[in-house]
């Protein structure tokens, strides 16, 4: 008698999961599904984010959603980019630390080819960036772009300065004994100008702490040397971006300053925003009143020792001041990078002709 040997597990041919990708009008709120799903660099990139980027920058948002098995893995969102008729895109969201979008661990390549096809019948280029060189959701897509025959233009925009100071520790004590003492050298004479304070802020302490923050930006330089425009916090800056953004209570836990003022007046901040471990310094500035002393040099110091004790072993300094970014003991960590992506036939061919163009418009290092 033939005995049918019981198949195992193993033995059955498994499929990859099936995706399907949809665009509907206005953000949606599987934005916020995938972020929780995906990478924790990538956790602020919710709903509340680009809602906050829409708010304080306009714009008529659409999405791009991907499911596999009906879970929701890929969340795009977009807004227009130029003139209608060119049907451009771009992610929308602040110039800092990136705009890029949420991809769920575990997504297969399914899902970024169902998105790069809905895209392809809706737009004819998209733009993301600034990104990092090795950005856990942009790279794939773009690698997946290129393999589907579209055009990728990057132009380059900064390097990146990236502080691992799990590493910087286990070379002896962080900070140096040198530097505290230089540190209290300096606390001592800041002193004269009265009582210090330092104060860390985050959760509920936003909004309301944003207006001590841009009282420290309207007395430094960039009120007095610029036009302001580029600072973080006041009406004038990206104030309203901040102030929207805390709204959603899981950001608000996510972002993070540390806050010097004498005799009660804000005198210097460090602002970032952490995601796990990594901590994404986003802004510092300090009121030249009480230059002579490094209050920046003393907050940031402060700042760091914190947030070792929290858990936090990187960060993620972004762009420029690469000098005192070193002192701490930085490294220039992967270039970031402005991106189109342009699907095939006209527009990819447009993309290569006009490749020149879009490269000579970034910086140069």
């Amino acid at each position: 008698m033939h005995v049918t040997k019981p198949m195992r597990l193993a033995d059955f041919q498994q499929l990859p999961p099936a995706a399907r990708a949809q665009i509907g009008d206005g953000l949606s709120v599987a934005i916020d599904r995938v972020a929780e799903a995906g990478s924790a660099s990538h956790a602020f990139l919710r709903y509340g984010w680009y809602a906050a980027a829409l708010a304080a920058y306009g714009g008529a948002a659409r999405t791009l959603v991907v499911e596999e098995d009906g879970a929701p893995v890929l969340a795009l969102p977009f807004v227009g980019l130029g003139p209608a008729m060119l049907r451009l895109a771009a992610v929308p969201g602040c110039y800092w630390p990136f705009r890029s979008f949420p991809i769920a661990l575990g997504a297969g390549e399914g899902a970024l080819g169902a998105a790069l096809d809905a895209l392809a019948g809706t737009i004819n280029g998209l733009r993301i960036g600034p990104v990092y060189d090795d950005d856990a959701t942009a790279m794939p897509l773009i690698a997946a772009a290129r393999m589907r025959g579209w055009t990728t233009i990057d132009r380059f925009v900064a390097d990146s300065w990236l502080l691992d100071m799990a590493a910087v520790q286990a070379e002896g004590t962080w900070p140096r004994n040198s530097t505290l003492r230089k540190n209290r050298f300096h606390e001592k004479h800041l002193a004269e100008h009265g009582v210090p304070d330092w104060h860390f802020l985050h959760g509920a302490d936003w909004p309301a702490a944003f207006d001590r923050l841009a009282a420290v930006e309207e007395a430094s330089w960039i009120a007095t040397r610029t036009d302001g425009s580029d600072a973080k916090f006041t009406t004038t800056g990206h104030g309203a971006f901040w102030r929207a953004a805390a709204a959603d209570p899981v950001l608000a836990g996510m972002l993070r300053a540390a806050l010097l003022t004498i005799d009660g007046r804000p005198a210097a901040f460090s602002f970032d925003l952490d995601a796990g471990d990594l901590k994404y310094a986003i802004a510092n500035s300090y009121d030249p009143a009480f230059a002579k002393h490094s209050p920046g040099k003393l907050l940031y110091y402060r700042n760091l020792v914190e947030a070792i004790g929290r858990g936090v072993t990187r960060v993620d300094w972004g762009a420029g001041d690469s000098g005192y970014k070193q002192v701490i003991g930085a490294d220039c960590g992967p270039a970031i990078r402005d991106w189109l992506l342009l699907p095939p036939r006209l527009p990819a061919l447009a993309g290569r002709l006009l490749r020149g163009l879009w490269q000579r418009s970034g910086q140069h290092r």
